[in-house]
Formats: C-alpha cells, structure tokens, sequence
C-alpha cells in the first residue's frame, strides 16, 4: 500500500471521528443522524447530475449498501443514546477488521497472514479494555449490543461498497448515487421526527448537515482507496480512528475514565497497524 493511499486512509479517519463527535453532542441524536443523511444529499444531487451514470453491475450494490447504511444509522443513533463516545465508537468500530476479514475471506477468498491475525486480537482486548467496567459492573448492556450492531452494519457495507466500486468504472459516480439514496434514510427520519425538525434551531440543522459533509467526504476518501489496496487492510487503516475518537471524548467532551480509554484505543491502533501492514 503506497504512503499517499496510507495518507487518504488516515485523512478519512480523522474525519469519521469528527462527525462522529458531532452527532455524540447533538440533544437531539435521532433528529442529528437525520440531517447528517440530508447532508449527504445535498452536494450528491449535484454530482449526479453532471457525473456518468455508475457500471450497470454496481448499482445492485449501491442499493444494498443503502438499506445496510440505514441499519448503520439506527444502530449508532441507539448506541450514542446509552454510552459515551470513546465506549461506543471504539467497540463499533473495534470489531469491523475482523468482520470484514471474515466476508471477505468467505466471498472474495483473501486469506489472512498471521501477522493480521495477531493484530485482530489485540484490537479485541483493547475492545474489552474500553468497556471493561460495563462488563464488569453488568451495565451498559444495551450501549454495547449497539455498537455491536454498528459495527456487524460498517462491515457488510465495507465488503459491499469494496465490490460495487470496483464495479463500477467510475468511483466519483458510485460515491455520488451512494451519497444520494441517503434521500431515503433523511426522508424516514424526517417523517418520524418532523415536529421535532419545526422545533431545532438552526444551529442544529448548520451542525448536522456540517457532520452529513463531513462524513460524505470521509466515506468518498475510502471508496477511492478500495481502488487500490485489499479491503481488508483499507478497514483495518480507516479503524485507527478510534485514537481520534478517544482523544475527541477526553479533550472537548470531558468523557471520564480516560486513561483506560485511551490505552484501549492505542492498543486497538496498534491492531489495526499490524492488520493493515500484513497485506
């Protein structure tokens, strides 16, 4: 994998812990997700329109990866709602390598070396590390079934996205009609929320299409290295965003516990790095 790839993944890193810490401080997380969708419509309504149309083949995917994406919110919607940011995003985000391993392993046939899977399992202690006391203590349960269930989302729609763009003959199509579908999820979420949408100000609409720009961007920086480098080692690169994450939560959101957080979110980086630098 070349430096500038490294650099693209790492770029988007940075930028997913970003909009993440968005939404985390939004009152109204559910509402926030939902304008993050919205913006993710607003610039891709203009790319469709002088873009060529993405591969024939492609498109199934860009479906599928919608209706996954909208799991995805859900799921991360209910996790923020119980558990903090350095919890949450390194558990959700912790399990994806590994996810993403096994699908790919199962339906593209890459193979792990041992190197990839030494640093799977350190990504899993430093998962047990950041949520050790909700283990421990016996609460927290449904914060982590969520970021669980973001994470098993991330994956399927890692191994789809991989695929389709690579279908798709033109990566900046595939990006746009991703980011345009996201209509649906901003549409559903506006209708289940619209009183609350009459009632935000508009401080929070500017903030959560901000996280929905942010976030089209950093998703746009990792279809474009899927082009070049296994799936595998693209996931395991984008998840050192959990340092990120970690360091987002202590300094600007006074998260507590944080230097067992932080030394989760090292240990899980340094997982990361050895899966990314295995392939």
């Amino acid at each position: 994998m070349s430096p500038f790839v490294v650099a693209i993944i790492l770029s988007a890193a940075i930028l997913h812990a970003v909009w993440n810490a968005i939404v985390k401080t939004a009152g109204d997380r559910t509402t926030t997700l939902g304008l993050v969708a919205f913006g993710h419509v607003i610039p891709a309504s203009v790319m469709i329109l002088v873009l060529p149309f993405p591969g024939g083949e492609s498109f199934v995917y860009i479906l599928l990866s919608t209706v996954v994406h909208f799991g995805y919110y859900f799921m991360l919607g209910k996790a923020y709602q119980h558990g903090d940011l350095s919890v949450v995003y390194p558990i959700a985000r912790g399990i994806v390598p590994a996810l993403v391993a096994l699908w790919a392993h199962l339906l593209l046939d890459e193979v792990l070396p041992l190197q990839a899977w030494i640093g799977i399992g350190l990504i899993a202690v430093g998962i047990q590390l950041s949520s050790w006391n909700s283990l421990r203590q016996g609460v927290g349960g449904a914060a982590l079934g969520f970021a669980v269930g973001t994470g098993l989302c991330i994956s399927v729609y890692s191994v789809v996205d991989g695929i389709g763009v690579r279908l798709s003959g033109n990566t900046l199509s595939y990006w746009a009609w991703g980011a345009f579908l996201h209509l649906f999820i901003a549409g559903f979420v506006g209708l289940r929320r619209r009183r609350a949408l009459t009632q935000l100000p508009a401080r929070t609409w500017a903030i959560g299409i901000l996280g929905g720009f942010v976030s089209m961007l950093a998703y746009g920086l990792v279809l474009y290295a899927k082009n070049f480098a296994p799936l595998g080692a693209v996931s395991a690169l984008r998840e050192t965003s959990v340092i990120f994450a970690a360091l987002i939560g202590f300094v600007f959101l006074h998260e507590g516990y944080w230097v067992r957080r932080l030394g989760a979110a090292i240990l899980m980086a340094g997982g990361v790095a050895l899966v990314g630098l295995s392939g």
